[in-house]
């Protein structure tokens, strides 16, 4: 909050998660606009998260790790500009990519990496995120199982973007 008030000039969005979240970051992290953070190396696959879906993902990755799949986790915290640089690299670096976002995937994370990746480097992409529906009220656990959100449904993610990619 303190960069965008300091550093921006005009219309924001942010969004707050009104269950706790995991804290990824150590005190020392500085938020840039439109830069991506690495927060889990990987090679097998990349896992390009926003919000708390980061914590989803570096969780999923663990149980990835344990099947011998390494998972790149990638915070992209900005959306508007996003990273095309890291988002790029992820892809080449792991020969496919599995967008995790707690928003509906049209127009959102997914749409703005599949965007960036149909122009630049074509490669197996799986979005995870709401699909087209109308939302309904539940604790953020019942949502996250509901809308395909949780822990499992991003490991499927994985395996099946893996499978396209080979």
């Amino acid at each position: 909050l303190p960069y965008v008030l300091e550093h921006l000039d005009g219309p924001v969005y942010m969004r707050f998660s009104r269950a706790p979240v995991p804290v990824t970051f150590g005190d020392d992290y500085q938020f840039e606009l439109g830069r991506g953070v690495v927060v889990r190396e990987g090679s097998d696959v990349a896992l390009i998260a926003c919000g708390q879906m980061v914590a989803h993902s570096l969780d999923a990755a663990e149980d990835l790790a344990a099947g011998k799949i390494s998972a790149r986790v990638v915070n992209m915290a900005s959306i508007k500009p996003i990273d095309e640089e890291m988002v790029v690299q992820a892809a080449k670096d792991c020969g496919c990519v599995v967008t995790v976002e707690e928003a509906s995937i049209i127009g959102g994370l997914g749409s703005a990496v599949c965007e960036v990746l149909s122009e630049q480097h074509p490669t197996p992409v799986v979005r995870v995120g709401v699909k087209d529906v109308f939302g309904e009220s539940g604790t953020p656990d019942e949502l996250f199982d509901k809308y395909g959100l949780s822990k499992p449904h991003i490991v499927a993610a994985v395996k099946k973007v893996i499978e396209r990619k080979n």
